[in-house]
């Protein structure tokens, strides 16, 4: 197992990467060795911006993967910010910094703010069905998105007084106000993501709101 360490001006940050070890004695140590993980120079500022919106992550190496699949340029998102709180994030793996950028500015601009206006409470979690997936596009010979951890599928929205709204079941069966509600992010959604599919798209989407960075263009179903 190796500590990777990274220092940036703004934020002083903890990578880790390696195998899991089996479960020993109590006593049991595991020696670690140490390096500096320096991400590339493109990388470096996007890192900056996200720490300023104080999002808790930590960077991973880049790794390539067989079948053309990779995760370069990523993250581990563990919480993101709201105007006046953290938000809890569920199943996330690891994600482009971009789309962590991105995905973190949507949850508080776009996502908390419509919880506040439209639902009367505030978002404290986004539940989703995870990130970097090695796969193809349903259907087609085409990767995915998730085979490069530009993409995110989101089943759900926790509020702070509890409620919870799924994709699955509110977008055509919740109440007048949580339909408004899964409409509005997504249409926030559609200005500042590359691609999003939702429901009305097709069946592969019936419970989730699939939101993609490196899209070459705008696609918003």
């Amino acid at each position: 197992m190796r500590r990777i360490a990274l220092l940036l001006p703004a934020v002083a940050l903890l990578a880790a990467c390696g195998s899991v070890v089996p479960e020993g004695p109590k006593q049991q140590t595991v020696a670690r060795s140490t390096a500096v993980f320096t991400p590339r120079p493109e990388a470096r500022q996007c890192l900056a911006e996200l720490g300023a919106s104080k999002a808790n992550f930590t960077p991973v190496p880049d790794q390539y993967f067989e079948r053309g699949c990779s995760t370069l340029n990523t993250v581990r998102l563990t919480s993101l910010q709201s105007d006046d709180a953290v938000l809890a994030l569920d199943r996330l793996g690891p994600v482009t910094c971009p789309l962590a950028t991105t995905f973190a500015a949507w949850a508080r601009f776009g996502v908390d703010r419509a919880a506040r206006q439209i639902l009367g409470s505030p978002l404290a979690r986004i539940e989703t069905m995870g990130s970097y997936s090695c796969r193809n596009v349903a259907g087609t010979a085409r990767r995915s998105g998730h085979a490069s951890a530009n993409a995110i599928d989101v089943s759900a929205f926790i509020l702070a007084d509890g409620r919870r709204i799924p994709v699955l079941g509110g977008w055509n069966g919740g109440s007048a106000s949580e339909r408004q509600f899964l409409r509005t992010v997504h249409q926030s959604a559609c200005r500042r993501f590359g691609m999003v599919l939702g429901p009305d798209y097709n069946k592969a989407h019936h419970d989730h709101l699939h939101v993609e960075t490196g899209f070459p263009g705008d696609f918003c179903r």
